[in-house]
């Protein structure tokens, strides 16, 4: 459904990514990992067609992504940003709306309130609905984003830390829907810092460290102790938690009480 080949982007002088691959194809939730500065939300960006690669190139449902007008790639991908950048005060109810607009005037409208019904209760801001956007915290305005996304029905998901402002409830609630949206056969890639969430609910994890993917695959055979330790620069465990991954630092005060 969508995949990037040989991407290679520079900013300034320093090398972000460089010859990365990457394909995800329906069905299957892909998450990014890696320590900040790695270069995963740029290769998000480079996928959304929002960061354009000095050298590589994407393909969208079999065709080149550059080949896309705004609204039709619109009609294809929908994209969670990490800052939500909306200033003016938007009902939540319009701002989740807003992820209809690439369907005005095309059959699938007719569908458009309903549609954004069932995303607002999916995300549990359905009791948000009349509140003005930029007075919502920043975890409620994250899960309004989420959203929108998912009111734009497109065959691929993209989402950059969409569960960094959550609490534990709604880090769950969210990516178990960002499951359920590639079980029902979309392509999504998620951006995570939390690596036992990653676990948990990713069909592969894609290691990124210093612009490069370091480790691509399922979970198990990805987070090790080894390459996090070298990676994230800091000691880790790993723990089987029923077949999952657990990912937990090495704290220098717990070493020295055992």
């Amino acid at each position: 459904m969508i995949e990037a080949r040989g991407i290679h982007v520079t900013l300034g002088d320093k090398v972000v990514l460089d010859g990365v691959d990457l394909a995800v194809p329906p069905g299957e939730l892909v998450a990014l990992v890696g320590p900040n500065g790695a270069g995963k939300s740029t290769l998000l960006g480079v996928l959304a067609g929002d960061v354009r690669p000095a050298a590589g190139s994407v393909q969208l449902a079999g065709r080149p992504l550059s080949s896309y007008a705004a609204r039709e790639s619109a009609q294809h991908r929908a994209v969670q940003l990490q800052q939500q950048g909306l200033a003016f005060g938007f009902r939540v109810r319009d701002v989740v709306a807003m992820g209809r607009s690439p369907w005005h005037r095309t059959p699938r409208a007719a569908g458009d309130e309903e549609v954004v019904r069932a995303a607002m209760v999916r995300t549990d801001v359905d009791r948000l609905a009349e509140r003005a956007f930029p007075t919502l915290s920043g975890g409620e305005q994250a899960r309004t984003s989420f959203a929108r996304a998912l009111a734009q029905e497109t065959p691929v998901l993209l989402l950059d830390e969409p569960t960094a402002a959550l609490d534990i409830r709604h880090q769950e609630a969210v990516l178990g829907v960002a499951r359920a949206v590639a079980s029902e056969g979309a392509a999504v890639v998620v951006v995570l810092h939390d690596l036992s969430l990653a676990a948990a609910y990713a069909d592969r994890i894609c290691v990124i460290a210093d612009g490069l993917v370091r480790a691509a695959g399922p979970p198990h055979e990805v987070l090790t102790e080894d390459l996090l330790g070298e990676v994230y620069r800091h000691p880790v465990r790993v723990l089987d938690h029923g077949g999952t991954p657990v990912v937990v630092p090495v704290r220098a005060a717990q070493e020295a009480r055992c």
